[in-house]
């Protein structure tokens, strides 16, 4: 990387940071404008990002893709341009809450009051992955513009036609003062993670996420870290198997379980591997009619990734897992023009296999069997928190206890990955999955400084508790005091 490239990140941080100083906290009506510039840049360049994501992939549904890259991205924005005049509104708070009934109401009659103020924290970084590349710039961008930040966005590498076509766009939409993209490699990321930022967000591994944050600890930037990890399926007995299977193959598949939130393994009760199978075969052929040169089924990232989730299913099964292929077609997939894996289960997983052990993000799917239910809330607890965790049944009883004794970032009930779409309920991981969240108010005050102002009472009520102190209550000796 050159010094050139690191100097005019360097020089644009400055001068949104000089800017943040010197201008006023931005208007309603400026964030309004920057979130319907968003809008307006989707709205333009809708066909461009879809050309652009199937450049980089090899292979990816455009159905699919104007859904999760474009829809979803403008149902985030507008949901913070809906909402962002309630947000910006000081927030009321108690004055005095420790002080007796009498005492508090007699300091609130003369004036004295408390609130929150919400105010920007000036220039939010943000370094989005490769997988949503459209969706995972912009659909943050909501709530950070409607904070009223500015931002500077470090795109993914592995999408290099979409990164330097979200680099244009921002060009003709934004001043650098208020937005501004940076592409490049690994050694770009790391000088960006090292600015001194007023807030950093970074979306992708829990590795990288590490060195990220021990980067911006350098400057004691706070960060909101979006990563992953292994998100479980926990299934009932009295689970509809072909409704949960239908579902968590519609999970397994979309973006070839290329999301963060794709379920990584599944535990049903004992004996019902073969029906899992069974029904997940049926729902993917339902999807499918054929994969290998299926406009609607994507291909993996990069020949690294397709390397990387080959070689999980040959440890898994030189380790003694059951490997079945879902291939409706009975296709060949040995030789291809793009990186693309039929869905994969692996049935008798062992804690031992590589498979178990580190995040999937592809068509592979682990079935477990348990003998009891509570054995699958305790090995949930016995692995990393997840990012998300999936409960397909129909006893509440159940229900409460996975909710109520595993930790995770979020829950969705007889579904899969959800809970990231609604906007009114916070995203984000716990623990080892990641740290803050954002989506809707909580994110907006994720990207926000909770200003706390409290005001004086009129009266000088204090007088009698500062010096000299005088009366019984005030006694010299220090016994007396604690009496």
């Amino acid at each position: 990387m050159s010094n050139e490239k690191i100097q005019e990140m360097e020089k644009i941080l400055k001068l949104q940071k000089k800017l943040y100083i010197e201008e006023e906290t931005p208007s309603l009506e400026l964030r309004e404008d920057r979130l319907n510039r968003c809008v307006e840049m989707l709205k333009k360049y809708n066909v461009e990002i879809l050309d652009a994501i199937q450049e980089d992939f090899g292979n990816r549904d455009y159905k699919a893709g104007f859904i999760s890259e474009i829809m979803s991205t403008i149902g985030s924005i507008n949901h913070a341009k809906e909402n962002v005049r309630k947000w910006m509104k000081d927030e009321k708070r108690k004055s005095n809450p420790s002080q007796p009934f009498a005492i508090r109401t007699v300091m609130s009659l003369f004036g004295a009051k408390s609130w929150i103020k919400y105010q920007p924290l000036g220039t939010v970084g943000v370094i989005s992955p490769w997988n949503f590349p459209i969706n995972l710039v912009l659909s943050p961008l909501g709530t950070i513009f409607a904070a009223g930040n500015r931002v500077m966005i470090k795109p993914s590498e592995f999408t290099p036609a979409t990164s330097d076509l979200t680099e244009k766009m921002f060009k003709e939409f934004f001043d650098p003062s208020e937005a501004a993209v940076f592409t490049g490699g690994p050694d770009v990321a790391a000088a960006f993670s090292a600015l001194p930022f007023d807030h950093l967000l970074f979306t992708g591994s829990t590795q990288t996420g590490k060195l990220v944050m021990k980067s911006a600890s350098e400057n004691l930037v706070p960060v909101t870290l979006e990563l992953g990890g292994k998100s479980p399926v926990i299934v009932d007995e009295n689970a509809d198997l072909k409704n949960t299977a239908t579902k968590v193959m519609r999970g397994k598949t979309m973006n070839a379980g290329q999301i963060c939130l794709a379920p990584d393994y599944v535990m049903v009760p004992k004996g019902k591997s073969e029906d899992f199978v069974k029904e997940s075969e049926n729902a993917v052929k339902s999807m499918y009619e054929n994969l290998k040169y299926n406009q609607s089924y994507t291909s993996v990232i990069n020949e690294k990734h397709y390397d990387r989730l080959n070689s999980l299913i040959e440890d898994a099964k030189e380790k003694g897992a059951d490997i079945r292929v879902i291939n409706p077609a009975d296709e060949d997939f040995s030789q291809q023009e793009v990186h693309k894996i039929p869905p994969t289960l692996v049935l008798n997983p062992t804690d031992d296999m590589d498979i178990m052990k580190e995040e999937i993000f592809g068509p592979l799917l682990p079935v477990k069997e348990y003998d009891d239910f509570q054995e699958t809330i305790g090995y949930v607890n016995s692995k990393d928190r997840p990012l998300g965790l999936y409960y397909f049944g129909n006893d509440k009883k159940r229900e409460n206890d996975v909710l109520n004794n595993t930790i995770s970032g979020g829950v969705t009930l007889n579904d899969v990955i959800w809970h990231i779409g609604q906007e009114d309920i916070p995203f984000g991981g716990v623990g080892p999955s990641g740290t803050g969240n954002y989506h809707g108010f909580d994110g907006f005050k994720n990207f926000s400084h909770a200003k706390a102002i409290y005001k004086q009472f009129s009266a000088d009520l204090l007088a009698p508790m500062m010096p000299p102190y005088k009366g019984k209550q005030f006694d010299s000796t220090k016994d007396s005091v604690l009496k």
